[in-house]
């Protein structure tokens, strides 16, 4: 089970996830496989594509994305017209602002009460959340 599960089913009810994009400029891909993740997103299925995507970073393409967009199920005309929404580039653009202002440097970053999370294990998670849950927050 992977990690962010794990501590999803521990903290049930007192633990949100927020996904922020930060597409990294030297990686030419990465925009346009964040807009096909919140293209996939509009049809119930954004973590599908992004896990694939975030899995084959190294090989990706716009033939690539395409038939990873294919082997989760969407619907292909629908998604080929969402990459295109301006508000899917603005979201980009937004949470691009806001990882800049917070000092993200790299993908993927993780933070805990608005705490850059470095131990990134289960022990790592719940000494941060146990401490954000202490503060009453």
């Amino acid at each position: 089970m992977p990690l962010l599960e794990q501590v999803l089913g521990q903290y049930p009810t007192q633990v949100k996830l927020v996904f922020k994009n930060f597409p990294l400029r030297n990686h030419n891909m990465a925009r346009p496989a964040a807009l096909a993740a919140l293209a996939a997103g509009k049809q119930g299925k954004f973590w599908e594509l992004h896990d694939l995507l975030f899995q084959n970073y190294s090989a990706l393409s716009e033939a690539n994305i395409t038939e990873l967009a294919k082997q989760v199920g969407l619907d292909m005309k629908r998604f080929t017209a969402d990459r295109l929404r301006p508000e899917l580039a603005a979201q980009i653009d937004r949470d691009l602002r806001e990882g800049a202002r917070v000092g993200v440097r790299g993908t993927p970053s993780i933070y805990v009460d608005g705490r850059q999370l470095s131990q990134r294990s289960l022990p790592g998670f719940k000494a941060a959340i146990d401490a954000a849950l202490a503060r009453g927050r």
